[in-house]
């Protein structure tokens, strides 16, 4: 049996800790994993949000019950954006113990090598390259191909890891419990339309079609609360952690040298406002949402935004809250005949009893789905070094997120663009911080997005268009054959594309020169934008550690790539202890 977690905090004379992690999520929870393995350290994990003992957190379509349900979602909306042609989305972000793990989509996917070839080239830092942080995602991964010896292709193991190759294991990956015709159809039909079979997305170029990988252990969601925190963390007597507990504000004190450290947090216990001190680090790991607001709760931010807000700057960091990235996806559906889909199994009684009974006696079926089953990355047009569309194709088709299924037979092909150049802002709408940023990322809002946009649903269309589909009779029903020119495809995918949950960017790490830089190439926060030709001091005791950080976003799900990020940041913390 797993170690009964902690208590939720009670007031306590003694507040002091060598490390605190702020945020329990996708960073935090292994953050609080390595840091509490040092001997002799004492650390504290503060999360704003609940344990994640609520069952639908961890039946993998439990999700639905998940976003929008204040229980785990932070209930966030977007600004109205002119590239929505007005409309403002639902933007979920976990709010209990493994965050955004807890009600993601739990597709694996490291992102491309090309990705972190730029981070390098931002940041000044090879550290950063594919070659060179492959190890940290295999670091702490379980993955299935090696759960057996001789199951794997050859050369699987230099790509993935698995607890008896060396690896920590936590972190496990396994294949979907389900499939279905129309799925394997689509598949198909990519292929005739060139786009190659895959059956692994992560050695560096994710270019194919298959299915996902994903983020659960015998049919069951398998969130970093679960991998980092429940066997270890609870049983350690030097590891804290307070949950419903929100952090206000960051303590920045001024030193002899003229310098800044951060030494400590004050945190809302509910009750009660406790100052929490740190001996030699802050991990502030709240999200690309939690973190630039905490920032900016604090002082630091631009000095424009904190003074019209009623808060003096104490750190004037211009950077804080912009360079918002997000993939948008835009979901076209088709109408079916001749197969099954979601669309009928669920709207009858008889499916739905048979749906749970599958789960109940072998943990696969509909209610193991992720959102997506089907992956594809292709180019938007051929003449494109890299693929930089992302596909995810599902059995299913609803108006929009937690509104009913259609009663037709239908699925869904959702493609987003992985390298968008839109970019949008987060920023405190007052001092407090119990209410919400203005978070606005401003999709569509460059004409490459929109060229890319058109594009998509041009290449949709030809791939369902091929013979291996025709025999279900495919019918465009969303946003539907009639719109064929330009204009017109631009103006609908504003109307029907939403995001896919993947807001990167906000505290961006990048070279010492770059005065819109957050943090250094080690993730500590930047004192100031500096002044020209000058090296930037950093604030001792503090590093932000989120996909906050990245300073472009990754070609596919965000979620792995952030704890690869954590890994790093913890293997040079103890290192250095």
């Amino acid at each position: 049996m797993s170690p009964t977690p902690p208590p939720a905090h009670e007031p306590a004379s003694d507040t002091r800790f060598d490390y605190i992690v702020i945020g329990g999520g996708t960073a935090g929870a292994l953050m609080a994993n390595r840091l509490s393995a040092l001997p002799g350290k004492r650390v504290l994990l503060i999360e704003a949000g609940r344990r994640d003992d609520y069952h639908w957190i961890h039946i993998p379509v439990g999700y639905l019950y998940c976003i929008g349900n204040p229980r785990t979602d932070w209930l966030y909306q977007t600004e109205a954006a002119a590239g929505l042609n007005g409309r403002t989305l639902r933007y979920p972000r976990g709010k209990t113990l493994g965050g955004c793990s807890s009600i993601n989509g739990m597709i694996y996917m490291r992102g491309q090598a090309r990705d972190y070839a730029q981070w390098a080239e931002l940041t000044g830092d090879d550290s950063w390259r594919w070659d060179q942080v492959l190890p940290q995602f295999m670091k702490h991964e379980d993955h299935w191909k090696l759960d057996t010896p001789g199951q794997a292709p050859d050369g699987f193991a230099q790509w993935h890891g698995h607890r008896s190759q060396g690896s920590t294991g936590e972190w496990r990956v396994e294949k979907q419990r389900l499939r279905w015709d129309v799925l394997d159809a689509f598949a198909q039909a990519a292929q005739e339309a060139g786009v190659p079979a895959s059956d692994d997305f992560n050695q560096g170029s994710n270019e194919g079609v298959g299915y996902f990988e994903v983020n659960q252990k015998s049919g069951w969601r398998w969130n970093t609360a679960k991998a980092f925190l429940r066997p270890t963390c609870y049983g350690r007597a030097n590891f804290e952690m307070w949950t419903s507990a929100q952090v206000a504000r960051l303590l920045i004190e001024p030193q002899a040298d003229g310098s800044r450290r951060c030494t400590g947090v004050q945190v809302w216990t509910g009750s009660e406002m406790v100052n929490a001190h740190a001996n030699t680090e802050v991990l502030l790991c709240a999200g690309s949402i939690g973190s630039p607001q905490i920032l900016q709760l604090s002082g630091i931010g631009p000095a424009d935004l904190l003074h019209a807000r009623g808060i003096q700057p104490v750190i004037d960091l211009p950077g804080v809250g912009q360079n918002l990235q997000d993939h948008l996806q835009i979901r076209t559906v088709y109408k079916v005949e001749g197969v099954k889909t979601l669309n009928t199994l669920a709207n009858s009684l008889w499916g739905k009893a048979m749906i749970g009974l599958e789960y109940a006696l072998k943990r696969s079926g509909p209610m193991s789905m992720a959102p997506s089953q089907l992956g594809a990355f292709t180019r938007s047009r051929p003449d494109l070094a890299h693929p930089n569309l992302q596909y995810h194709v599902q059995p299913l088709s609803l108006d929009a997120f937690g509104e009913p299924l259609h009663n037709f037979n239908a699925f869904t092909a959702s493609v987003c663009n992985l390298n968008p150049s839109s970019r949008g802002t987060v920023q405190i709408k007052s001092p407090r911080f119990e209410d919400a940023p203005a978070i606005a990322p401003n999709y569509l809002s460059t004409d490459d997005d929109r060229q890319v946009a058109v594009d998509s649903l041009r290449l949709t269309r030809r791939i369902v268009a091929q013979p291996a589909l025709a025999r279900y009779r495919p019918e465009e029903f969303k946003p539907g054959p009639q719109y064929q020119e330009d204009a017109e495809l631009a103006r609908l995918a504003g109307d029907i594309a939403t995001t896919i949950f993947h807001p990167v960017g906000t505290t961006k790490m990048g070279r010492s020169d770059d005065p819109m830089a957050v943090l250094d190439s080690r993730l500590r926060l930047f004192d100031g934008a500096g002044e020209a030709g000058q090296p930037r001091r950093t604030v001792a005791g503090l590093r932000v550690v989120d996909a906050g950080a990245m300073p472009t976003i990754t070609s596919g799900n965000t979620n792995s790539p952030t704890l690869m990020m954590a890994e790093r940041v913890a293997a040079w913390i103890t290192a250095a202890a």
